[in-house]
């Protein structure tokens, strides 16, 4: 399974940015797609996952100016990121886990980078 994210960049503070995340493999139900990201000096942290059945989860962080959607026929993941701040900035990977068996899969991360 291969995971290929996009849409990274520089953009200014209140700014807008989307993620792109295409499986290799088609989305069935049983995966859970998600990001996450990871700042300078900082372990990586959940963003936000998208359950088969199109539950939302968010960090506080970020609830309320990113939405995350999922296009299975496309076998795409999506994180529009508004309003973005400083503290945005980040290295950000898709992730693909299997909710039964429990694999998952990483992307190679896209850079966002938020100037203030």
């Amino acid at each position: 399974v291969q995971l290929q994210a996009s849409g990274g960049g520089l953009v200014q503070a209140g700014g807008s940015l989307r993620l792109s995340c295409a499986a290799s493999v088609r989305i069935f139900s049983i995966y859970v797609m998600g990001w996450y990201r990871r700042a300078p000096g900082k372990q990586r942290e959940l963003v936000a996952t998208i359950t088969g059945s199109g539950t939302t989860d968010y960090a506080d962080s970020v609830k309320g100016r990113f939405t995350i959607s999922r296009d299975s026929a496309k076998n795409t993941v999506l994180l529009q990121m508004n309003s973005l701040k400083s503290e945005d900035t980040a290295v950000y990977y898709c992730n693909l886990k299997n909710a039964i068996s429990r694999d998952e899969y990483w992307g190679q991360g896209t850079q966002v980078t938020v100037s203030s």
